[in-house]
């Protein structure tokens, strides 16, 4: 089972943007020396929680300071940008790091400030085209444009063959589908849409194509919010910022922070507190969290019934300490083989 992480460089109480991001670049070297298998970026705007708001520069930064892991982007807004923008952006990562960049392709469904500063010229008129805006990206980087097409001919960075693994992100049924037909890597954010990761997965390898736009086989990756403690008690300290910053989101405060664990744990109610970080009755949790043995049984029954061939592990622990031990916990759970030991037990505490 290969494991990764998608970050979001959460911005940790006390701090500032530019120490979540001196933090992400850390937490993704330690990921690497781990033996992680691949490090995504978010793309969030005008969030003051997160930092991660465009994550091409943090693969460049990143990339230049690991050797085995590979970087990508969890996911590119594509609504928000021209695909040969983000095809060429992409290639010349892939260029500067062959064999090593992921474009993972999504949308944003929301925001509609965001979306007027970023595409003022659609912002009046709003358009689903976001099957076509996808195709169009895997046109390019496969110069598969037809004979009669106005860009056919047109080639990005002819000189360099490879291109960078292509990879559709979303948390519905139809995203599913759309990434079996194109023939693409699927990853599924379960940390959004638990009750449906079963279903979308299975219905990706059931309709895969083979369309020489990506792998031969289905590549399908479960993505989950997932913490570890050393001891149960520990996790539940942990995971009362994720539940807490959640809280305040639904209340309306997309301005707020992501608490302290030790705020947090204060400030949660009886129902907050009482929510499943574990399996029950069948019905998967939000956020997965406990000691590394529980955590680990909760895991292996998600991929076991998703049917996923690797785990992807979101979380928004705000200390970064705490997220590379929770990383490092899990490296050990599955098995992983460390690129670099010395190095990891090295950066794991690093502040």
């Amino acid at each position: 089972m290969k494991l990764s992480i998608v970050d979001l460089a959460t911005v940790a109480p006390g701090t500032t943007e530019v120490d979540a991001l001196a933090d992400a670049v850390t937490t993704a070297r330690h990921a690497d020396a781990v033996g992680i298998h691949r490090v995504w970026f978010a793309e969030h705007h005008a969030t003051p929680a997160q930092a991660s708001h465009h994550p091409e520069l943090l693969i460049a930064a990143v990339a230049a300071q690991t050797t085995g892991i590979r970087v990508g982007s969890g996911s590119v807004l594509l609504n928000h940008y021209s695909p040969f923008k983000v095809a060429e952006m992409f290639k010349q990562l892939e260029a500067m790091f062959p064999g090593r960049i992921d474009l993972g392709i999504g949308r944003a469904t929301g925001g509609q400030v965001i979306d007027a500063a970023l595409r003022p010229d659609r912002a009046s008129r709003p358009v689903d085209d976001h099957q076509a805006r996808v195709s169009e990206v895997l046109a390019w980087l496969y110069e598969a444009f037809p004979a009669d097409h106005p860009f056919a001919g047109q080639r990005i960075l002819p000189s360099v063959s490879q291109v960078p693994h292509t990879w559709l992100l979303g948390s519905s049924p139809s995203g599913s589908m759309l990434a079996a037909g194109l023939g693409m890597g699927y990853c599924f954010a379960g940390f959004i849409n638990p009750p449906g990761a079963t279903i979308a997965l299975r219905t990706y390898r059931e309709h895969f194509a083979n369309t020489g736009f990506g792998p031969a086989e289905p590549r399908a990756v479960l993505a989950v919010n997932v913490t570890v403690g050393e001891t149960t008690q520990e996790a539940e300290r942990l995971v009362a910022s994720v539940k807490a910053y959640y809280g305040t989101l639904m209340r309306g405060g997309s301005a707020s922070m992501v608490p302290a664990a030790d705020e947090a744990l204060a400030s949660l109610t009886a129902e907050q507190r009482a929510e499943p970080t574990s399996i029950v009755d069948g019905a998967w949790p939000r956020f997965v969290a406990g000691g590394p043995d529980e955590v680990k049984v909760t895991l292996d029954r998600m991929l076991e019934e998703s049917g996923a061939d690797e785990l992807m592990v979101q979380n928004l622990i705000p200390d970064p300490v705490d997220r590379r031990r929770s990383h490092a916990h899990l490296a050990e759970m599955f098995g992983i083989v460390p690129r670099d030991a010395a190095l990891g037990a090295q950066l794991v505490d690093h502040r």
